[in-house]
């Protein structure tokens, strides 16, 4: 009898323990499959984010290869329609072509310029003349971030004829975008874009080098924010600009080593279209600041095109071959005067738009 109530509970203990383990185990269980769970709605939550973020729709790729000539004559165009009924905007007239030919601008013949003008001044709209053209939108927008914050209504001071250092503004609409390069230093330069550069690792050139005198002023293309300023083992010496409708950024690198930027810059400045921002230099291929390690003095001139703040920096960011821009920004040039206390260079004429 006592050894029956031993065994009895022996077993009873046994049954215990295996209660407590089974419970244990589905303890256990109940605890991956949580986290299993939670883990699958987390990956599948970003998978829906980073799926929502590459179907964003904005533009991934531009290539800017518009003639001069064609700029050039749209331009012209444009300005002479301004005060007449029948006003005609040039970065529309390029897209429809660029339409027209599929992108091919080596198709490009003034006369097929002069046809669409016909047409829109005879009171057909472009609205009607692109309606089948599949990518005309396309070009549109795409220009439009070229070439947006570059032609319009401003004022511009002028000097008074027979009254030294008297000043007055004046309305203007046309080309109010300047040439990076002061008036009256002589530069050079070739279409380099796409070149390759070899210092840190293989790349490409993704702007364009004008060649010039070391201390040469710098200046902004466009008005902006400044958004970097300061030392890149490639570009040196380097300043950042961003448009203020946020479509372009323009770089501005090589700057002269002690001295390479206006002294009241710094991130977060605002510039005006022909301020002086910098001076041309030789600086850059260093880890060391300061260092002048180009055998050219160049001012390395580049435009990113930005459609979503995504690709600002990024493995997609867009440049565009600045060549033919700057030959059209060469015929509106910042006039500059030297102050002997600051050695600083100042522009000559204020604008307001």
């Amino acid at each position: 009898m006592y050894t029956h109530n031993i065994l009895l509970s022996k077993l009873k203990g046994d049954i215990m323990v295996f209660k407590i383990k089974i419970q244990n185990l589905i303890i256990i269980a109940l605890l991956v499959i949580t986290i299993f769970i939670s883990s699958f709605v987390y990956y599948d939550q970003n998978l829906a984010n980073t799926v929502s973020a590459t179907d964003k729709k904005f533009i991934k790729y531009v290539e800017f290869n518009v003639p001069y000539s064609l700029m050039d004559y749209a331009l012209k165009c444009d300005v002479k329609s301004h005060s007449t009924e029948n006003k005609l905007n040039w970065i529309e007239l390029i897209a429809y072509l660029a339409s027209k030919y599929g992108g091919e601008f080596s198709k490009y013949k003034a006369k097929h310029l002069d046809a669409l003008i016909a047409k829109l001044n005879k009171g057909s709209t472009m609205e009607e003349l692109t309606k089948d053209m599949k990518y005309y939108n396309y070009y549109l927008e795409a220009y439009t971030a070229v070439l947006g914050g570059l032609v319009g209504e401003y004022e511009i001071e002028q000097p008074v004829k027979d009254e030294p250092g008297k000043k007055v503004w004046v309305k203007k609409y046309g080309l109010m975008g300047f040439s990076p390069i002061a008036k009256g230093y002589d530069y050079s330069h070739y279409d380099d874009f796409g070149d390759s550069r070899s210092y840190g690792y293989k790349r490409k050139h993704l702007g364009n080098d004008l060649i010039g005198q070391v201390g040469t002023p710098i200046i902004a293309v466009e008005g902006g924010v400044v958004e970097a300023l300061g030392w890149n083992r490639y570009g040196g010496w380097r300043i950042g600009i961003r448009s203020f409708d946020k479509k372009r950024y323009y770089y501005y690198a090589h700057l002269r080593k002690n001295f390479p930027y206006k002294k009241s810059l710094e991130v977060g400045s605002e510039v005006k279209a022909g301020d002086v921002i910098g001076y041309l230099g030789r600086t850059g291929y260093s880890d060391t600041e300061n260092t002048n390690n180009l055998t050219t003095p160049h001012l390395h001139f580049g435009i990113q095109l930005i459609f979503d703040e995504s690709q600002k920096e990024s493995n997609n960011e867009i440049w565009i071959n600045v060549y033919n821009l700057v030959r059209l920004l060469n015929r509106n040039k910042s006039e500059t005067v030297k102050n002997l206390e600051t050695k600083e260079y100042n522009r000559v004429y204020d604008i307001k738009y």
